[in-house]
Protein backbone atom coordinates (compact mmCIF):
# COMPACT_ATOMS: atom_id res chain seq x y z
CA UNK A 1 0.00 0.00 0.00
CA UNK A 2 0.97 3.32 -0.92
CA UNK A 3 1.48 6.71 1.21
CA UNK A 4 0.46 9.67 -0.01
CA UNK A 5 2.01 12.79 1.47
CA UNK A 6 1.82 16.61 0.38
CA UNK A 7 5.41 18.58 1.17
CA UNK A 8 5.09 22.30 1.83
CA UNK A 9 8.44 24.21 1.22
CA UNK A 10 10.23 27.48 1.53
CA UNK A 11 12.40 27.98 -0.79
CA UNK A 12 15.16 30.45 -0.80
CA UNK A 13 15.33 33.58 -2.93
CA UNK A 14 17.27 33.51 -5.73
CA UNK A 15 17.41 29.23 -6.12
CA UNK A 16 13.48 28.76 -6.91
CA UNK A 17 14.15 27.55 -10.34
CA UNK A 18 16.92 25.18 -9.86
CA UNK A 19 14.80 23.46 -6.76
CA UNK A 20 11.86 23.17 -8.54
CA UNK A 21 14.17 21.22 -11.18
CA UNK A 22 15.91 19.43 -9.34
CA UNK A 23 13.11 18.32 -7.10
CA UNK A 24 11.00 17.57 -10.32
CA UNK A 25 13.69 14.75 -11.25
CA UNK A 26 13.58 13.12 -7.49
CA UNK A 27 11.84 9.50 -7.89
CA UNK A 28 8.99 9.23 -5.95
CA UNK A 29 7.95 12.91 -6.55
CA UNK A 30 4.62 12.97 -8.41
CA UNK A 31 3.57 16.86 -8.92
CA UNK A 32 5.41 19.68 -7.92
CA UNK A 33 3.50 23.57 -7.82
CA UNK A 34 4.56 27.24 -6.87
CA UNK A 35 1.92 28.83 -4.51
CA UNK A 36 1.81 31.99 -2.76
CA UNK A 37 1.31 32.75 0.66
CA UNK A 38 3.21 31.11 3.70
CA UNK A 39 5.01 28.63 1.48
CA UNK A 40 6.42 28.84 -1.92
CA UNK A 41 5.51 25.08 -3.20
CA UNK A 42 3.97 22.36 -2.65
CA UNK A 43 4.50 18.62 -3.72
CA UNK A 44 3.22 15.50 -3.43
CA UNK A 45 5.09 12.30 -3.03
CA UNK A 46 4.31 8.43 -2.60
CA UNK A 47 6.02 5.72 -0.52
CA UNK A 48 5.27 2.18 0.44
CA UNK A 49 7.48 2.57 3.86
CA UNK A 50 7.28 5.07 6.13
CA UNK A 51 11.48 4.49 6.14
CA UNK A 52 11.29 5.13 2.65
CA UNK A 53 8.89 8.08 2.45
CA UNK A 54 10.98 9.47 5.91
CA UNK A 55 14.48 8.83 3.12
CA UNK A 56 12.12 10.57 0.51
CA UNK A 57 12.34 14.17 2.40
CA UNK A 58 14.88 14.18 4.44
CA UNK A 59 17.64 13.02 2.78
CA UNK A 60 16.49 14.13 -0.87
CA UNK A 61 14.43 17.03 -0.51
CA UNK A 62 15.45 18.59 1.96
CA UNK A 63 18.68 18.56 0.95
CA UNK A 64 17.99 20.13 -2.27
CA UNK A 65 20.00 23.36 -2.66
CA UNK A 66 17.38 26.23 -1.89
CA UNK A 67 14.70 24.43 0.02
CA UNK A 68 15.29 26.77 3.35
CA UNK A 69 12.13 24.72 4.96
CA UNK A 70 9.41 21.35 4.85
CA UNK A 71 6.60 20.36 6.45
CA UNK A 72 4.83 17.11 5.37
CA UNK A 73 1.26 16.03 5.69
CA UNK A 74 0.33 12.44 5.65
CA UNK A 75 -2.99 11.98 3.87
CA UNK A 76 -5.24 9.02 5.55
CA UNK A 77 -7.95 6.95 4.27
CA UNK A 78 -11.54 7.55 6.16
Amino acid sequence: MSMKTFVLCKLTPGKEQTAVRTIRAIEGVNEVYMVFGGWDMILSAESDTVDKLSSLIVSRIRSVDGVAATETLVTTSL
